[in-house]
């Protein structure tokens, strides 16, 4: 078995652990914020952004040096010390680092795209590199001097959802002893703009489930998730992945990849639906997405597993959604937070959706599973079962 043993965080809903474990649990999230300037025709929008201040870079890295990196820079302070442990314990060739990310340092590249269209050239501190978009396991492997397995993956929304089964599977299949897993994504105006160009951003704070739902609010994020086999509280229970190959963009409408995905994850747990104590769904508050989620939902799991999604209070943050929303779920067991609620103060539940189990009155996680869905583009669907032992 799999276990967590150390885990790191930074999103709107705070900069460590504590600030987003207590943030989560007011259903408050301070760096979720309506902004101007990101949007090509000057509209406002609403973004979740941290708002702390991110480590440097360290100046022997230029080539990495990216707000991107710096998020990852900032979750990997808070689980360091365990990490190093792991590193001396196993060596730097049987440490993986498996990343996940959607847009890597973009910003970089735009930012170096509008000088060189003023001064026809390319700023002196801008490298490709910073852009790549497997530069933030390379970044992390250079940063920790290690040299097993490194890459990144990238399959939008459920990128580091994918880099968690990925090093799941290299410690199960003898390759390493840890793998340090996760994924970051950073606000950037090619994301923000391409979502607005196919009408799915919302004009204001986005409401998963509600009947007026118009789209999603991006956010930036990171989150590392130290894996080793060394036995801990919280397992890495099972896992689900599927590709709907069905649309570019839009899930399956019956939701059929979405169905396997969470069948194989509980098969593989050897648990059942009602096993499960809640489920953190994928709920992006666009009308596809979550009309296809929940009737997945009730297929499975009918109303008698809570459920909701947190993207009201993160945003989505794309590349990194899956490992974010595994760390919320990690939070909510290793805390014993309530379950976070699904808001409809603003916008009343969409009553032609299935009755799953949505909370709307706080109650505590009754068993000690959690079940996470990450859904992206192009219907590659991912699903983490995280449990506590203990």
């Amino acid at each position: 078995m799999i276990f967590l043993s150390a885990v790191g965080m930074v999103n709107a809903l705070g900069n460590n652990p504590d600030e987003v474990a207590a943030n989560l649990a007011l259903a408050h999230a301070p760096g979720f914020q309506r902004q101007f300037g990101w949007l090509t025709d000057q509209t406002p929008v609403w973004l979740g952004q941290v708002t702390g201040e991110l480590p440097s870079v360290p100046t022997h890295l230029p080539e990495h040096n990216s707000r991107n990196n710096q998020l990852l820079l900032a979750a990997l302070a808070q689980i360091e010390p365990e990490v190093s442990a792991v590193v001396a314990r196993y060596g730097s060739q049987r440490v993986a680092v498996i990343m996940g990310t959607s847009t890597s340092g973009i910003s970089e590249g735009e930012a170096a795209v509008r000088h060189h269209h003023l001064h026809c050239e390319l700023p002196e501190q801008y490298h490709y590199q910073q852009q790549e978009l497997g530069d933030p396991a390379q970044f992390l492997q250079c940063y920790l001097g290690l040299s097993g397995p490194a890459y990144t993956v990238s399959t939008a929304c459920s990128s580091s959802a994918r880099a968690i089964i990925s090093g799941q599977r290299l410690i199960t299949a003898g390759l390493v002893d840890a793998a340090l897993v996760g994924g970051a994504d950073s606000l950037c105006r090619m994301a923000i703009n391409g979502f607005h160009s196919l009408d799915s951003l919302s004009a204001g704070r986005c409401t998963p489930f509600a009947k007026d739902r118009d789209g999603i609010n991006i956010g930036e994020a990171s989150a590392l998730l130290l894996l080793t086999r060394e036995p801990g509280d919280i397992a890495l229970l099972g896992f689900g992945e599927s590709s709907d190959a069905w649309h570019m963009s839009a899930p399956h409408p019956q939701g059929e990849g979405a169905e396997r995905a969470m069948r194989m994850a509980l098969q593989q747990a050897a648990l059942a639906p009602s096993d499960v104590g809640y489920i953190n769904l994928h709920g992006t508050a666009t009308p596809l997405n979550d009309s296809v989620e929940a009737a997945v939902v009730d297929r499975l799991f009918g109303d008698r597993v809570p459920c909701s999604s947190t993207k009201h209070l993160t945003g989505h943050t794309l590349g990194a959604a899956g490992a974010t929303e595994a760390a919320l779920s990690w939070l909510i067991l290793t805390r014993d937070l309530n379950v976070p609620l699904q808001d409809f103060s603003q916008n009343e539940r969409d009553v032609s959706l299935p009755e799953i189990g949505l909370t709307q009155t706080p109650q505590r996680l009754r068993k000690p599973v959690i079940l996470s869905n990450s859904f992206a583009f192009g219907g590659n669907n991912a699903c983490i079962l995280l449990g506590r032992l203990s």
